[in-house]
């Protein structure tokens, strides 16, 4: 009976995958937003959505949750999992937008803050689109507005001359924007978000105006601590955020998981004419970004050297990811050791005089001696 109820779910999974596949080769987007990729999610979520929902919300937070963390509805339908891990971070997130608090994901790069902004605007705004992203160099007209100067210098000073940044037609529509890399975003200009947070107010004194937020209406922002060009938040600012911490994946299994269901997503967007990646192949990879993230062996009985670089789950997704590009077109299709070396050794070695020196050790004292790992180690020897 059990397996005959496996089988009933990779019949319905296999389905979808196939409607995926189908969908994404009619619209020809390298990309799709998220609110376009799993339209069909969304929709069969809303039809069985009956539980409240807050003004401007496309769906209840209960909903949102579900659409995030995936599972079998109340009409059989599968919704794919986007994030593995914690349910309570996602809930305590869902939670924070209901409020009038903004929402700040935090975490080393590639614990999927980016991904997990996305898909909850596309759940909650169904528009991901609204999207400042923070950059060294970026003004305060980016996340004000900005002047359309031909009208300006024709009519002068008018809201018909007015260039609205995404923050403010979010604040308009009652929609969340979202704000990446906001630690890269310098200190000054961080600081335009304040009165925005706070007075949920964004004064235009060229117009002697301002703009009021519609109910509906949040941030979600990103950031990070690791990257060098760092640039710390202010008190003032931190007060006007909920912090939720998007850990690394606990387990070797959740890791790996989240790897397979990301290559599989990307291989079909791209249309990689190569075989799913064998779950042994990416079980190695983790493995190895988990012992030199964590400066110890998965038996705990080694001590190594980590490398300078994150290594996250992020770049194990893009080593896989490569190493299935090779197979496919140079290759025989079926993901191998010599298809992984160059993308394994190019995110470890970011350094390279120490990561070189800690890559080196590492092979010769772990993957070199661990059983059925000896393709691996002579085609990283190879590339090194």
């Amino acid at each position: 009976m059990v397996e005959k109820k496996k089988m009933n779910r990779r019949g319905t999974e296999d389905a979808q995958r196939k409607e995926e596949e189908e969908v994404v080769s009619k619209t020809g987007l390298l990309r799709e937003y998220a609110e376009q990729q799993f339209a069909q999610e969304l929709e069969e979520l809303g039809k069985v959505d009956k539980r409240k929902r807050p003004p401007n919300w496309r769906l209840s937070p209960w909903a949102v949750v579900r659409y995030v963390l995936g599972g079998k509805l109340e009409n059989g339908f599968e919704v794919s999992p986007k994030y593995i891990g914690d349910r309570r971070i996602i809930e305590i997130a869902v939670a924070t937008l209901t409020t009038d608090r903004a929402l700040l994901l935090i975490g080393v790069p590639g614990t999927a803050k980016s991904w997990v902004s996305e898909h909850l605007t596309a759940a909650i705004s169904g528009d991901s689109t609204l999207l400042i992203q923070g950059t060294a160099g970026i003004s305060e007209e980016a996340i004000r507005y900005g002047w359309n100067y031909a009208r300006l210098l024709a009519d002068g000073p008018s809201m018909a001359a007015l260039v609205p940044s995404p923050l403010m037609r979010a604040m308009e529509d009652g929609k969340i924007a979202r704000v990446e890399e906001l630690t890269r975003i310098p200190a000054d200009v961080q600081d335009t978000l304040i009165t925005i947070l706070s007075e949920k107010t964004l004064p235009v004194p060229e117009l002697n105006s301002q703009v009021q937020a519609s109910k509906g209406f949040s941030v979600i922002a990103t950031a990070n601590d690791r990257d060098k060009g760092v640039n710390d938040l202010s008190s003032a600012l931190k007060r006007r955020f909920n912090t939720v911490v998007l850990p690394l994946p606990k387990t070797v299994d959740e890791e790996v998981e989240i790897v397979q269901r990301r290559v599989e997503s990307l291989g079909r967007v791209l249309d990689l004419p190569a075989q799913p990646p064998a779950l042994e192949e990416v079980r190695r990879i983790v493995t190895i970004f988990r012992e030199l993230r964590g400066g110890v062996t998965e038996d705990g009985k080694t001590k190594i050297k980590s490398p300078s670089g994150t290594l996250s789950t992020a770049e194990a997704i893009s080593v896989v990811n490569s190493g299935m590009a090779l197979a496919a077109h140079f290759g025989d299709g079926c993901l191998s050791a010599e298809d992984v070396a160059s993308g394994l050794v190019g995110a470890v070695i970011k350094d390279p005089v120490q990561d070189k020196v800690v890559w080196k050790e590492y092979l010769e004292t772990v993957v070199k001696e661990r059983e059925g790992w000896k393709d691996l180690y002579r085609a990283c020897r190879e590339v090194s």
